[in-house]
């Protein structure tokens, strides 16, 4: 996939850059996969602000996204490739052969419209086919990992990203993840094979503030520039350092190099080495 640069006719556009959309075969979405997205602003239900920089932002409606191993054993035909708003991956539309009913699943990388996909117990290793861990050879990328057999995919879902199924012991596959983590799966747990789509999303220049603001993100406020009541950062004349041994978030809590993982996690068990 390649990447858009903009001409430089104003200094914003100057270092900005896009995806190429001309991978998309479809623009119109279907009407039956949408559902209303009510958005929050980063308010609770207090109305207090409880997560920062949201708000504002285009309308978008939801795209209901399913996983092929809701219908095991039924083959699809992948009918267009589209953009959805609400990720970074593109999204494929499939029909079923047995009733002719469409579906959204996650797209893979190098998607072909026409070409058939199955999920199943085992089936081919074709990209877009999925399946369970334990019939998947080492060394294949995978994505869309269910967590638990039969809860439907959760992980490695983002642009761009796959696993790697490493070993298989007993009842456990261990994968290693995007972060670098080894994790273990049950070996019963359904992936698709291939890699996300859109993998050149992370080299996407935003250019200016705007289009931040296009997709629902506020503004950023340092806390050097705060009073002292509003941040521990804030205050002093002028240009100042901030005045301590490390940064802090506006709550007191280290802000760098400081693991946010709950302790004694009950997944602790299944993490055979940790991300760096």
């Amino acid at each position: 996939m390649a990447i858009k640069i903009c001409k430089p006719t104003t200094q914003s556009r100057r270092k900005m850059s896009f995806t190429d959309y001309s991978v998309l075969t479809k623009k119109a979405p279907e009407k039956k996969l949408l559902t209303v997205l009510k958005r929050s602003g980063g308010r609770d239900n207090t109305g207090q602000i409880s997560v920062r920089h949201k708000g504002g932002g285009n309308k978008r409606k939801y795209r209901i996204i399913s996983a092929l191993s809701d219908r095991i054993d039924e083959k699809a035909i992948v009918t267009a490739q589209e953009y959805d708003p609400n990720r970074g991956a593109f999204i494929a539309l499939v029909e079923f052969a047995s009733d002719k009913t469409k579906a959204y699943i996650l797209a893979w990388e190098n998607l072909k419209v026409g070409t058939e996909v199955i999920a199943s117990d085992k089936t081919e290793f074709s990209l877009g086919n999925r399946m369970r861990m334990e019939n998947i050879a080492t060394g294949v990328a995978i994505f869309d990992l269910e967590i638990h057999p039969g809860q439907g995919g959760k992980m490695v879902k983002g642009a761009g990203n796959q696993a790697v199924i490493l070993s298989k012991e007993g009842d456990y596959v261990q994968v290693k993840l995007p972060s670098g983590e080894v994790r273990k799966f049950n070996k019963k747990c359904f992936a698709s094979i291939g890699q996300v789509s859109n993998s050149t999303l992370s080299m996407v220049r935003i250019g200016k503030a705007g289009r931040n603001r296009h997709k629902g993100i506020r503004p950023s406020v340092r806390g050097k520039a705060m009073n002292p009541n509003s941040h521990p950062h804030g205050g002093g004349e002028g240009q100042n350092s901030i005045g301590m041994k490390y940064p802090k978030t506006p709550w007191g809590k280290h802000a760098l190099g400081v693991k946010t993982r709950k302790k004694h996690k009950y997944s602790d068990k299944l993490i055979v080495r940790r991300r760096k």
